[in-house]
C-alpha cells in the first residue's frame, strides 16, 4: 500500500541536493601562506578530507562540528588508495556535504588534483579548484633562492622524482633536463635522488653545478643543505634529509648564498644604528 500524504499524493523521499567539492590548495604548512579564498573554505566546511602535510594549525580552522577524514598520502607510509577517494568525495557530495578536499601545495601541481576534477565532473558533481603555494616556490623564497633571474636563470621546470610505480618505467627523460640550463625543482626526489642526479649528470649536467635540498619548506622544522649535484645524495643522506623536501638544482643555488650575505650584513647594519 502506499503511503499517501494529506493531497492524496505518494510521498517520495527525494535525494538530497548534490553538494559541492572544492579542491583546495594548503600550502605548504605555513598557516599564513594560505589564501584567503582556502581559509574562508575550511572556516565553513561540513566535511574535510585532508592530507597527511596539512598541519593541525590548518585543520583547526575548520568548525568544531566539521567532520575530518584522513586521506594519507605519505611517500613510503600509508597511502589512501586514489580511486577510493574519488569514490569518498562523490558519495559525500550526493549525501548532500559541501566537501573541502584539502591537498598541501596546489591541487594541480602533483597533487593528482585534475584526476579528483575529471572523476566530480564525471559524476556531475559540481566543484571549484582553489590555487594554493606550491613546495617549490615556499622553499625558494623562504632560502632566497630566486628561481628564474636575468643573466642566471630564464626558466624553471617543476619535476617529479616519483612517478606511479604502476608504471613499468619512467617518462622523465632526465638527460635531457640535464643539459636544458634551467633551474630545476624536484618533488618527491629524495628516495631516488642518486639515480636522480647520476642521470642529469649523464646528460651534461656539471658535477659542480650548485645544488641544494630544503626540507619541510616555509614550516619551523625546516632546514637546508647546500651542496653540488655531484656530492648532494651523499651529503643528504648522512645529514638525514628526508621527504618532504624540494630539491633545487642550477645556478639559482649560489645566487641564493649570495643573496644571503647581502641580507646578513643589511641587518648588521641596522643593528649597528638602532
Amino acid at each position: 500500500m502506499l503511503n499517501l500524504n494529506i493531497d492524496g499524493f505518494p510521498n517520495l523521499a527525494l535525494p538530497p541536493a548534490p553538494g559541492r567539492v572544492f579542491l583546495v590548495g594548503a600550502g605548504p604548512g605555513d598557516p599564513d601562506l594560505l589564501t584567503v579564498r582556502a581559509s574562508r573554505l575550511i572556516r565553513s566546511a561540513t566535511v574535510l578530507a585532508h592530507d597527511f602535510l596539512v598541519p593541525d594549525e590548518i585543520l583547526n580552522l575548520a568548525p568544531h562540528h566539521a567532520r575530518r577524514i584522513f586521506v594519507g598520502k605519505k611517500g613510503g607510509g600509508f597511502c589512501s588508495p586514489q580511486r577510493e577517494i574519488e569514490s569518498l568525495l562523490i558519495a559525500e557530495a550526493r549525501a548532500g556535504n559541501d566537501v573541502v578536499r584539502l591537498k598541501g601545495g596546489d591541487p594541480f601541481i602533483f597533487g593528482r588534483g585534475g584526476e579528483e576534477a575529471a572523476a566530480l565532473a564525471a559524476a556531475g558533481i559540481p566543484f571549484e579548484v582553489v590555487p594554493g603555494v606550491t613546495a617549490a616556490l615556499a622553499a625558494a623564497t623562504a632560502t632566497l633562492t630566486p628561481l628564474t633571474q636575468r643573466g642566471v636563470a630564464s626558466s624553471v621546470v617543476f619535476l617529479t622524482g616519483h612517478e606511479d610505480p604502476a608504471k613499468p618505467e619512467t617518462s622523465i627523460a632526465w638527460e635531457d633536463y640535464g643539459r636544458l640550463g634551467a633551474t630545476l625543482c624536484i618533488y618527491m626526489g629524495m628516495k631516488n635522488l642518486e639515480t636522480i642526479l647520476r642521470r642529469l649528470q649523464a646528460g651534461g649536467l656539471s658535477a659542480e653545478t650548485p645544488a641544494a635540498v630544503i626540507q619541510n619548506a616555509s614550516t619551523p622544522a625546516q632546514r637546508r643543505l647546500v651542496s653540488t649535484t655531484g656530492r648532494l645524495a651523499l651529503e643528504a643522506e648522512h645529514a638525514g634529509f628526508g621527504a618532504p623536501a624540494i630539491v633545487v638544482i642550477g645556478e639559482a643555488v649560489r645566487t641564493a648564498e649570495h643573496l644571503a650575505q647581502l641580507a646578513a650584513a643589511a641587518r648588521d647594519e641596522a643593528l649597528a644604528l638602532t
